[in-house]
């Protein structure tokens, strides 16, 4: 790339009209040591971006853990396999949930310590979950049914041993 092929105006005007060209020209412009032509402050507001995205997928794996595990506690008689048997799924939907948590924080080994800070939060959005997942059931829950705070520990989210359950039960 040219020096004076885009002005800094010019790449701030096109972050709204093509975010990709944007995006590859300012990471031309980085390789290439043009730094004084860059969109710095969409550059920094992307990156952040960034960083709250990862994030937010580990919440948002947190929230599938909360709510099978929930179901897997309170409604698994209401499953076709009943208590013995129902609620299969649950252990396995728990178990991907905790890898993909697992792979987020061997990319990003600072959201270890941010995740668990972010349990009650999880829990406002596994709530709304819970009530749509036992209407399926046959269940008709309000908000107010369900525990306020988290129920569970970040550890016992974690690492409870719901496949060992899972047998004993078999």
């Amino acid at each position: 790339m040219k020096k004076g092929l885009v002005s800094p105006k010019e790449l701030k005007e096109l972050y709204e009209k093509d975010f990709a060209l944007w995006a590859e020209l300012n990471a031309q412009l980085l390789r290439e040591g043009h730094f004084e032509l860059l969109d710095v402050e969409n550059l920094a507001e992307e990156i952040e971006d960034m960083a709250r995205s990862e994030l937010r997928s580990c919440i948002s794996y947190l929230v599938v853990i909360m709510v099978h595990m929930y179901k897997w506690d309170h409604f698994r008689h209401l499953t076709k396999g009943g208590t013995q048997k129902g609620g299969f799924s649950w252990v396995y939907s728990v178990e991907r949930a905790r890898e993909e948590i697992r792979m987020l924080f061997e990319d990003s080994p600072s959201l270890k310590r941010k995740l668990p800070e972010m349990l009650e939060k999880a829990w406002r959005l596994a709530s709304v979950d819970i009530l749509e997942e036992v209407a399926k059931l046959g269940v008709r829950l309000k908000r107010k049914d369900l525990p306020q705070n988290c129920p569970y520990t970040y550890e016992e989210l974690m690492e409870r041993d719901l496949e060992k359950e899972l047998e004993e039960l078999l």
